[in-house]
């Protein structure tokens, strides 16, 4: 009987042992297969992401060529370089980096991904900017172009007025240009009340004027006094309630003037500054002259007409 149970308890016992051998079989055989399973997701991943990494890097290569053909573009219609290409270099700095770097592993590679992509994006919105601003300037030029054509056309009848005009301006150079540097690419605009353009002297209110300073001597960079001084074509300064009276010292020696405004500013070697005037009075139809100033002289002048 004792002999019996025994056996009939080392059956049990195998039994046991081999039911547990298979569960712990069929579960390492189990973990083995999603081990697996992962390792072939996670290869198959890598290589989506290393062709879609290779994708966006061509499609960064065309958008690097036509942003240099709208730079161009740009930089032609407007001529000086614009302002997007500081941006751009160091996006192409960090594109370089990301090529020329491999990921060691699917979370290196899915990072490189998505910073190329973030890259593509801010491109292709430079671009769209670009484009947008190229638009924009070819329809400025083209205005331009149409306004020179007209202004052609009125050249007799005002032939008289800008001669006197002329004159003046010439007298004025001849008299107090510095000999030093000077002032260029003026550009004086009229804005009425509400803020849009005009020409018409029944609504003139403010007077904007901007101007290019460049290649500015050492010995005048730092605190200057601009002086801002409008006449009329026959040199008369516009009233003002505020006139400044201030000698300047021209090569010929000095100049008595009376600035409508007077601007503190610190000069560097090229700078854009402008001026802003409201007027007291509206101004009557006709010619005006616009001169800035600095204490060594006349800087440079523009004229404008009020019709």
């Amino acid at each position: 009987m004792t002999e019996n149970s025994n056996s009939r308890l080392y059956g049990i016992i195998v039994t046991v042992l081999l039911l547990l051998s298979a569960v712990l079989g069929w579960f390492f055989w189990n973990r083995s297969q999603n081990v697996m399973r992962e390792r072939k997701a996670e290869q198959e991943q890598y290589a989506q992401l290393l062709q879609e990494k290779s994708q966006i890097e061509r499609q960064l290569d065309s958008l690097s060529v036509s942003y240099s053909d709208l730079r161009t573009e740009n930089e032609t219609l407007q001529g000086k370089v614009t302002s997007t290409a500081a941006i751009v270099e160091q996006k192409e700095i960090v594109i370089q980096q990301i090529k020329s770097s491999n990921a060691k592993d699917l979370a290196a590679l899915r990072a490189q991904v998505a910073d190329l992509q973030k890259a593509k994006t801010e491109y292709e919105t430079v671009i769209m900017v670009l484009k947008g601003e190229n638009e924009t300037l070819r329809n400025e030029n083209l205005r331009l172009t149409g306004e020179n054509e007209t202004l052609k056309g009125e050249k007799m009848q005002l032939a008289e007025q800008v001669t006197g005009l002329a004159k003046q301006l010439e007298d004025q150079i001849r008299k107090t240009q510095s000999a030093t540097f000077k002032a260029t690419s003026f550009r004086v605009e009229l804005e009425r009340r509400n803020d849009k353009l005009t020409t018409r002297a029944r609504k003139a209110r403010e007077l904007m004027v901007s101007f290019d300073l460049a290649d500015v001597p050492q010995q005048f960079q730092g605190p200057q006094k601009l002086y801002m001084v409008i006449t009329d074509e026959k040199g008369n300064p516009i009233a003002t309630d505020n006139p400044v009276k201030a000698t300047v010292y021209a090569p010929t020696g000095p100049v008595e003037i009376m600035a409508q405004q007077v601007k503190a500013v610190v000069l560097e070697n090229t700078q854009r500054l402008s001026f802003v005037h409201k007027f007291d009075d509206r101004l009557k139809a006709g010619n005006y002259v616009v001169a800035i100033y600095c204490d060594k002289g006349l800087l440079g002048a523009s004229s404008f007409r009020l019709a």
